[in-house]
């Protein structure tokens, strides 16, 4: 068995309660699916990738938040490794959703630079979380 730091556990907690989120946007897709919302092959497909990135990057977060407690990084880099991926789990759906609103839309709109801002938070959470199991 391990411990957590109080900050790990904490967020652990939220996430977990704030991934209820993402049954709201499956019930939505379920939605769209089913023809009850208007939608265009774009949309559909954005409000897709959405949610299963939403999914998928939180399960990820969590285990990047556990892996950190193996490493010995402080300050930001304890704080890159334990969220990053967390931040990227809200910011890709919200770009991937955002950037498809409005009728008819067939491109996406300004919103989508929360994907890319995600991807970068991706990117650094994940390297510093495996740096950091690699160092020690």
């Amino acid at each position: 068995m391990f411990e957590l730091a109080d900050s790990a556990r904490i967020t652990a907690g939220a996430v977990l309660l704030s991934a209820t989120t993402v049954a709201s946007g499956g019930w939505f897709l379920t939605r769209v699916v089913g023809g009850k919302v208007e939608t265009t092959e774009f949309q559909k497909s954005f409000y897709r990738a959405g949610h299963a990135h939403a999914g998928v990057l939180i399960i990820l977060g969590l285990i990047c938040l556990l892996l950190t407690e193996q490493t010995s990084w402080t300050g930001w880099a304890e704080w890159l490794s334990r969220v990053g991926v967390l931040m990227a789990a809200i910011l890709m759906p919200a770009g991937f959703f955002l950037s498809a609103l409005g009728a008819g839309r067939t491109q996406p709109n300004g919103w989508i630079s929360l994907l890319w801002v995600g991807a970068a938070f991706l990117i650094a959470g994940l390297v510093t979380c495996g740096l950091g199991l690699i160092i020690g």
